[in-house]
C-alpha cells in the first residue's frame, strides 16, 4: 500500500477521533479510548494499563525506569503490563494538537485468539514489557473500521470483537507479537512477572517480601530480580516506590490528604523519607507540587 493510501488512512482516522478531548475519552467501544490536546502533567504520570497505542498526530515520549521511547503516527506502542511511567505529548509542528488512540490489552480475549493460530510466533532478543514498532497499512485498516463503529453503535456488539481481534492479529504477527503471546500464557517468564506485577499493585502499602514474590513466580530471587527488571526496568523495590509516590500524589491532589497523612497511607513510615523520595521524583516537595498542579487544573 502506498504512502498517499496509509495518509489517506491515517486523515480518516483523525476525523474519527476529533471530538476526543485532553483525558480518556470513551469512544462506546469497549476497551477503546481516545486522548487530545495538552494533557495535564499528572495524568501523564501514572501506572498505564496494558495496551495498544496508536498515535494519530503530534508525538509522544513514554519513560519507564530509566528507559525513554519516543513514538508517533509512522508507529505504534504496545505496553504488556502494568507500568508505572511519565508521559511527555508534543503537537504536530503545524501546532496541530496531539491525538492518539488506544486498545487496553484483555488477556483472555488475546488467549482466545493465540487458540485458533499456528504457534509460530518468534521471541525476539527484548524481553521487555513495553516497546515500539512501524505502523502497518494493515493495522491502519483495523483500526480504521473499529473507529468507525462509533458512528453506528447498533453495530458495535457485533463487530467490535472481530475489529479488536484483527487489530490483536495485527500485533502479533509484527515484532512485538512474541510480547501479546507471553502475557496470555500462564507459563512464560512475562506472565510471572505479570502475576508478581499484580501482587504488589494490591499490596503496595505493605513492606515488600521479594521473596515471596520470587516463589510465586516459581523463579529464584536473582532470576525474579533479572526477570522483573527485563520486562519493567525496574527492580521490585523501586516499581512499589513508584506506585506509592502516584498513588501518595493523588491523595495530595484529589483528596486533600496532608503530606504526613498521604505517606502514612502509601506505606511510609516516616514522612521525612517519604518526602525526599517524593521530591526526587517529582522535583519538588510534596505540598509544593500539590500546590501547583492543583492550581494548573483550575486554570
Amino acid at each position: 500500500m502506498s504512502n498517499r493510501s496509509m495518509d489517506n488512512q491515517l486523515n480518516e482516522l483523525r476525523a474519527l477521533a476529533a471530538h476526543a478531548q485532553n483525558r480518556r475519552t470513551e469512544t462506546g467501544i469497549p476497551r477503546v479510548a481516545m486522548v487530545q490536546g495538552t494533557i495535564p502533567e499528572h495524568e501523564l504520570a501514572a501506572v498505564y494499563d496494558p495496551m495498544i497505542n496508536l498515535i494519530l498526530r503530534g508525538s509522544k515520549l513514554m519513560t519507564v525506569g530509566g528507559r525513554t521511547l519516543q513514538y508517533d503516527p509512522s508507529t505504534y506502542f504496545v505496553m504488556s503490563v502494568d507500568l508505572p511511567a511519565a508521559g511527555v505529548v508534543r503537537p504536530e509542528d503545524s501546532g496541530e494538537p496531539y491525538l492518539a488512540v488506544s486498545l487496553t490489552l484483555d488477556a483472555g480475549i488475546i488467549a482466545n485468539l493465540l487458540a485458533d493460530l499456528p504457534n509460530t510466533v518468534k521471541k525476539i532478543d527484548d524481553s521487555s514489557g513495553f516497546s515500539v514498532a512501524k505502523v502497518t497499512p494493515e493495522l491502519l485498516d483495523a483500526w480504521v473500521r473499529m473507529l468507525r463503529l462509533m458512528n453506528h453503535p447498533n453495530d458495535i456488539p457485533a463487530l467490535a470483537p472481530a475489529y479488536e481481534r484483527e487489530i490483536l492479529y495485527r500485533v502479533i504477527e509484527g515484532p512485538m507479537g512474541w510480547m501479546l503471546r507471553d502475557i496470555a500464557l500462564p507459563d512464560t517468564a512475562l506472565s510471572k512477572v505479570n502475576l508478581a506485577i499484580q501482587m504488589i499493585r494490591r499490596d503496595y502499602a505493605e513492606p515488600l517480601r521479594v521473596d515471596d514474590l520470587a516463589d510465586s513466580a516459581a523463579m529464584s530471587i536473582s532470576a525474579f530480580h533479572r526477570h522483573f527488571k527485563s520486562v519493567t526496568a525496574l527492580s521490585p523495590v523501586q516499581y512499589q516506590k513508584q506506585i506509592r509516590l502516584l498513588k501518595a500524589r493523588t491523595l495530595l491532589i484529589s483528596a486533600g490528604y496532608s503530606v504526613t497523612a498521604a505517606a502514612y497511607e502509601v506505606g511510609y513510615q516516616s514522612s521525612t523519607q517519604f518526602s525526599r523520595e517524593y521530591s526526587r521524583q517529582f522535583g519538588q516537595p510534596p505540598a509544593k507540587d500539590a500546590t501547583r498542579l492543583a492550581l494548573a487544573m483550575r486554570q
